[in-house]
């Protein structure tokens, strides 16, 4: 009676699956049974890559070998994905004056599976030379190719008015005097100021009598305007110089 043994054992295996690489990855074992003997499963696992740190496949080949030499093979396949983008952190928006030095933080990122890469476009919008707004846009992207995208703005307005540093003072002079029209000077924290003047001339009792009132007016490049004023008295009180016949 000779007694053989040909049918390799029945293997039973975890069923594929796909998950996040940030998920828990479940390495379930085989289970075989035979007909006539004891068992012995062999597992070997291959792992491919995919685009990136939380981008592959694992390959795990199971065979179950009996006492005979009969064997099954099974292969289970899983492979993990990252569809989630990096968390990305970064500075508060906030207002400044158009004099006041910017902060400008960087931002933070990671991510559940891998490296993160920050990329930041600035981009400006004006509403006068020296108050804007400006945004910047922050981009974190993961090994595979997953961002997230996240923008500060930071408001910079001109509201301070020019600051005169000199205005010609009041004076009065006979009308027969130099008449000096001196000129004004001013500063802006943040940009360029025009000064612009306005005089007018009121008469008083006669040709030699009179006054002038200059308006200086100094105006920075957002419209922000400064007003000072000289005021100048031209006065007659010498009298005609006469001559008459000897």
């Amino acid at each position: 009676i000779t007694i053989v043994d040909t049918t390799a054992p029945e293997l039973t295996i975890p069923a594929d699956y796909t998950a996040e690489c940030s998920d828990e990855h479940p390495m379930d074992d085989a289970s075989a049974t035979d007909n006539c003997g004891e068992v012995t499963i062999a597992l070997v696992e291959t792992t491919l890559p995919g685009a990136g740190t939380g981008c592959y496949t694992i390959i795990r080949e199971f065979t179950a070998t009996d006492d005979c030499g009969n064997a099954t093979s099974a292969t289970q396949t899983i492979t993990i994905i990252d569809t989630t983008g990096p968390s990305l952190f970064i500075p508060p928006s906030y207002d400044a004056d158009c004099g006041d030095q910017l902060l400008l933080l960087d931002a933070l990122a990671n991510d559940d599976c891998g490296e993160a890469v920050i990329d930041l476009v600035v981009t400006y919008d004006y509403s006068c030379a020296t108050s804007y707004v400006m945004t910047r846009t922050f981009t974190a992207t993961d090994d595979c190719g997953n961002t997230t995208v996240e923008a500060q703005t930071i408001t910079v307005t001109d509201t301070d008015a020019p600051v005169f540093t000199s205005v010609p003072a009041d004076y009065t002079a006979e009308c027969s005097d130099e008449h000096p029209m001196d000129d004004a000077s001013a500063t802006d924290n943040c940009g360029e100021v025009t000064i612009d003047v306005v005089e007018t001339t009121t008469p008083g009792l006669c040709a030699g009598d009179y006054s002038i009132t200059r308006v200086f007016t100094a105006t920075d490049d957002c419209g922000n305007a400064t007003s000072a004023t000289q005021t100048i008295t031209i006065i007659d009180t010498t009298a005609p110089e006469l001559t008459i016949p000897a």
